[in-house]
């Protein structure tokens, strides 16, 4: 009798357990499917089956997927990717799903995240949140998530082309000017840094109009990038004063030329209000050398004082630092 007592007393424990694992179980996943609404997929994988439970998926990505395997999740999820992810992508997608690796990955954080772009829905971002861990603190269950980020990359890449352009002309404005200026001199990658402003640029707004004023600097910021390569650096510092980095123009050869071919862009330069009155220029450069140590600040006031001697010439014309009394006659 006393045996069938503890009998029937274990059998109402373990259902009393069965009952609370169930409620917890069911909270759990109630919790998971109210979070999934802000996912395109979700789905909860026990790392030592790699078995899951599908949480959340669209309908597009289910038809596509109806023929997979429907227990072991790296297997679905290396097939669908195939499908949805570009192939510029594709392998490092397939790294960050490979369960083999996600203990070591999960060890000192509770989520981990990998952007790419789908074929579907532009750019996304996949995730890996730890859920739990066994008794002897290994990895159990994970939840991974895919959400659509594509307008989030758009807002962020037209505050990103906001806050480096000048609103005005288009171009670099000062701060991303000097930041990729001051990369390629980090990187010794010697070239020619160009200063230079348009001359009696007053009197055009005193006489025409800051409006015409605004034109003139529209178009010599156009002028200026034809004239120089994609991956020269064409900047507005304020006012009417420009700068330009030509990397892999260290030569005063190859300086003189580029003078001449842009001085001739801007003589072509015509606005209506002006009645024929030409926009000339002041240049001054500083030639940069791969051997060379140099700071933006350096090239700057070498320039400004080329810049200085060359506004004593009247129309286009260009000084390079080093021909002038006062260079330095040794590397920086």
């Amino acid at each position: 009798m006393f045996l069938d007592m503890i009998g029937t007393m274990l059998i109402s424990l373990l259902k009393i357990r069965n009952t609370f694992q169930k409620e917890q179980y069911n909270a759990s996943m109630s919790s998971y499917s109210a979070l999934s609404e802000i996912y395109l997929c979700m789905h909860l994988i026990d790392i030592k089956t790699g078995k899951y439970e599908q949480i959340k998926n669209v309908k597009h990505v289910e038809k596509e997927c109806e023929e997979l395997d429907q227990e072991n999740f790296s297997k679905r999820v290396y097939t669908t990717m195939k499908y949805f992810c570009t192939e510029m992508y594709l392998s490092s997608v397939l790294e960050f799903v490979d369960l083999s690796t996600l203990d070591r990955r999960l060890m000192e954080t509770n989520t981990i995240v990998h952007e790419f772009i789908g074929t579907v829905s532009g750019w996304c971002r996949e995730r890996f949140i730890k859920v739990d861990s066994d008794e002897k603190g290994r990895l159990w269950h994970v939840l991974y998530c895919v959400e659509v980020i594509d307008e989030q990359k758009r807002r962020e890449k037209k505050l990103l082309y906001l806050s480096e352009t000048d609103s005005m002309t288009g171009i670099n404005n000062r701060g991303s000017g000097e930041r990729k200026i001051t990369e390629f001199l980090e990187k010794k990658k010697g070239g020619l840094f160009c200063l230079l402003d348009c001359d009696k640029f007053k009197k055009i707004n005193d006489t025409y109009g800051h409006a015409v004023g605004d034109t003139v600097l529209i178009k010599l910021a156009a002028v200026l990038q034809r004239a120089c390569r994609e991956n020269d650096i064409v900047m507005r510092l304020g006012g009417d004063e420009f700068a330009m980095y030509l990397p892999g123009m260290p030569d005063k050869a190859q300086a003189e030329s580029f003078f001449k071919r842009l001085f001739t862009q801007i003589d072509k330069i015509s606005i209506s209000e002006m009645q024929g009155e030409k926009i000339n220029v002041s240049l001054g450069a500083s030639l940069y050398s791969d051997k060379d140590r140099a700071t933006f600040d350096t090239l700057y006031h070498e320039a400004d004082a080329a810049m200085y001697e060359s506004k004593k010439i009247v129309g286009n014309h260009a000084i390079i630092y080093s021909d002038l009394p006062q260079a330095r006659q040794t590397p920086l």
